[in-house]
């Protein structure tokens, strides 16, 4: 009448070590978070069993039956105490495994939804480097330039050669750091100047400290085409594109932002928005929790703005 309660109930006292497991990440725990935590843990469960039990047993004294004589020594409860503290850090090292394998599992599904968006952005690449749109745009423009501006023809065509070179250089790697983006970037838009005139400005504004971060390559090329073809192109004056990006402790902070047309309901309209999902999906295969990314439009400005982990060549993949 007494043990069979007190056991169950510190059956399910015992599963609490697996929110205890999970408060401590194996990344960033320490020897001595470990040990406080739990030991605190453990001694803290052992004593509230030992609370129950003591009221278990006034219950049980209070009922009366005349074959219940239960008399509790104190050698009782320091053996139960003792005992209610080794089953608590059995049951927590117990979890800790369990979750160590359930972090595998995670890393190696992560890991094969990673190389499956690597190999679609790896594609997105090939198609962007033999876009027809964008080609013939410039091909277009290249051959309307020739007869009123050879110059700025033969810079088009200069801009145009140099955008693919480094985009099929890029290609080659998963990650780069943000100067070489940038150049690509800076190319690009060069291209579309060209094309759109006083119509396209770009206004560029990042920290040196942010340059030298590792970031997916070819990751912020689409957001400015993005910007440009569902933005500037639907605007008849053109408009600014703001492209920003600072270290912020351990974080590299981005955000590009352009003019957009509004509807009478107060939206854009342009564009499904698949491709800013299936960013969002790539940056998150990449780096997990660790990655923010968020859009919004406010005051005729589409603004699109992520938070990833700062690393650098030197650093390595510190984040997880």
């Amino acid at each position: 009448m007494f043990m069979l309660p007190s056991v169950q109930l510190y059956g399910f006292i015992l599963t609490s070590a697996y929110y205890v497991c999970r408060s401590l990440p194996f990344a960033s725990r320490s020897a001595l978070q470990v040990l406080t935590v739990f030991s605190c843990s453990s001694i803290l469960s052992s004593l509230g069993w030992l609370a129950l039990c003591l009221l278990w047993s006034d219950f049980i004294s209070t009922l009366g039956f005349p074959r219940v004589q239960l008399e509790l020594t104190d050698s009782f409860f320091i053996l139960q105490f003792v005992t209610g503290v080794v089953l608590y850090l059995v049951s927590l090292l117990i979890h800790d495994v369990l979750i160590a394998f359930d972090n595998i599992r995670t890393a190696e599904r992560r890991q094969a939804a990673t190389q499956v968006l690597a190999r679609d952005a790896e594609l997105q690449v090939l198609r962007s480097q033999i876009n027809p749109h964008f080609l013939f745009n410039s091909l277009n423009s290249i051959s309307a330039l020739t007869s009123i501006d050879a110059a700025a023809a033969r810079d088009m065509a200069i801009e145009l050669g140099s955008f693919y070179r480094k985009t099929l250089a890029i290609s080659e790697h998963s990650k780069i750091v943000l100067r070489e983006e940038v150049a690509l970037c800076e190319h690009f838009l060069a291209i579309e100047k060209i094309r759109f005139g006083e119509r396209l400005q770009v206004f560029i504004d990042i920290e040196p400290t942010a340059l030298a971060a590792q970031v997916p390559a070819m990751f912020l090329q689409p957001l400015i085409e993005n910007a440009i073809k569902h933005g500037i192109c639907n605007i008849s004056d053109g408009g600014q594109i703001d492209i920003k990006s600072f270290v912020h402790q351990s974080w590299l902070h981005l955000s590009i932002c352009n003019p957009v047309e509004l509807n009478p309901m107060g939206s854009h309209a342009s564009g499904t928005g698949t491709g800013l999902k299936n960013f969002k999906a790539r940056i998150s295969s990449l780096y997990g929790d660790n990655a923010r990314i968020s859009w919004q439009t406010s005051h005729h400005r589409f603004c699109v703005e992520m938070i990833i982990p700062f690393e650098t060549i030197s650093s390595g993949n510190q984040h997880e």
